[in-house]
């Protein structure tokens, strides 16, 4: 923990803040590839939509199993070195689909990307905790997480500078510069001085999942939390993926560049996620999710009333900034709520079984837009962010960090 003044910033600080958010960037880069890219590889390797609706499903996987796995590796061997090999095996996964000519191919090679991103998380959020004191928490997980917006908006320009030119073999071949990054992190970074110390301990306690469910209030705190992760992803998956189609063929509305409702959209969340870090240090955890939770609820229930592209880009970034603000924090608290030997194991564990469940949620509103009008499926959606706010409630370690001041 740091006991500077809170304007400052040592060398080891800046450099953490600078690799974590670059990291989840870059993560980011490469796992939006494959979205931009997925035409080209169907009509490329002639594969069905059944098949390439099964790649984005095999990335999840191994994102849950990397980050089960690398979170225990991260707490028990140090964050700078796993962080950095995370690095490695999702870039050089990216990379090699320039040779990818089969599906079988494709899908052991998005593996293995979810299986390295799935790690990255964890380990940069403890490195996070261990350099900064909790009054920190907020602000540099929301500029973390910025990076991972950052990222996908990378994404999104490179494929179109590449893509029609060079086809989707090329583009994934960019993915390899992370590698420079993983090494720039090995040289430059060390282990935090909390990690060094708890590992000199003869009588530290072991790494082990069991220690987020060994008392009754530890398990109801790690499962409210998964279920404040799934409505989170869900969410966010749910809007993404479904929402244009819902605006152009329930609402009337013609979308001309559904790219300019996403970037209205990513950059409301940008913003959202900086506001929400600052509130986070400044009120505490269960007044900054309570108004952002309740404003998400709110918000994306009126998000079907826009008729015209205007109001449909003003209230694109409204729920950018309330619906994924939140996103930076989830890292804050957890860090906060577990001991820092088991940190890695708690953000991994949590965050990808969230997304793992919260994935499902484009199945869930696929089959509700199928039945109901939209006002039900965007109800539907909003009653989960309710429910998140009171499970949010009754987790007693938010109520304890607002309190505390370090």
């Amino acid at each position: 923990m740091d006991n500077s003044k809170p304007t400052s910033l040592s060398k080891n600080q800046k450099r953490v803040i600078a690799s974590t958010a670059t990291g989840f960037s870059f993560e980011n880069m490469d796992f939006n590839f494959m979205s931009f890219a997925l035409t080209s590889v169907i009509a490329s390797l002639g594969i069905t939509t059944t098949q390439a609706g099964m790649i984005n499903t095999i990335t999840n996987l191994g994102m849950l199993l990397g980050g089960l796995i690398f979170g225990i590796l991260s707490d028990k061997y140090g964050r700078v070195k796993i962080f950095s090999y995370t690095i490695f095996i999702f870039a050089g996964a990216t990379a090699l689909m320039y040779f990818a000519n089969s599906f079988t191919m494709v899908c052991i090679l998005r593996f293995l990307v979810g299986f390295g991103e799935g790690g990255e998380y964890g380990a940069g959020m403890a490195m996070i905790g261990e350099y900064f004191s909790a009054k920190r928490y907020g602000r540099v997980t929301a500029i973390a997480s910025i990076g991972g917006q950052l990222g996908g908006i990378i994404a999104a320009i490179l494929s179109a500078l590449i893509l029609p030119h060079f086809g989707w073999h090329v583009l994934f071949l960019v993915g390899v510069f992370p590698v420079i990054l993983a090494f720039f992190i090995r040289r430059n970074l060390k282990e935090s001085p909390t990690f060094l110390n708890n590992q000199k301990k003869a009588d530290k306690p072991k790494v082990s999942f069991s220690r987020l469910f060994e008392t009754p209030q530890l398990a109801g705190q790690t499962i409210g939390l998964i279920f404040m992760l799934i409505v989170q992803t869900g969410g966010y998956y749910g809007l993404m993926n479904w929402l244009p189609t819902i605006v152009q063929k329930q609402l009337g509305i013609t979308v001309r560049g559904s790219s300019l409702w996403m970037v209205a959209t990513i950059i409301g969340m940008c913003i959202g996620m900086l506001v929400f870090g600052n509130i986070l240090d400044y009120f505490g955890p269960r007044k900054s999710f309570g108004c952002f939770l309740i404003g998400a609820a709110f918000v994306i229930y009126a998000l079907i009333q826009a008729r015209n592209m205007i109001e449909l880009v003003i209230l694109g970034a409204i729920v950018g900034f309330f619906a994924n603000g939140m996103y930076g924090g989830y890292g804050a608290i957890m860090t906060y709520l577990y001991p820092a030997d088991i940190s890695a194991t708690a953000n991994n564990l949590i965050m990808n079984v969230g997304k793992a469940v919260g994935s499902f949620s484009t199945i869930v509103i696929g089959f509700l837009m199928s039945k109901y009008s939209m006002n039900v499926v965007m109800g539907f959606l909003s009653v989960m962010y309710l429910l998140s706010f009171v499970v949010m409630l009754l987790i007693p370690g938010l109520k304890e960090m607002g309190k505390k001041k370090v």
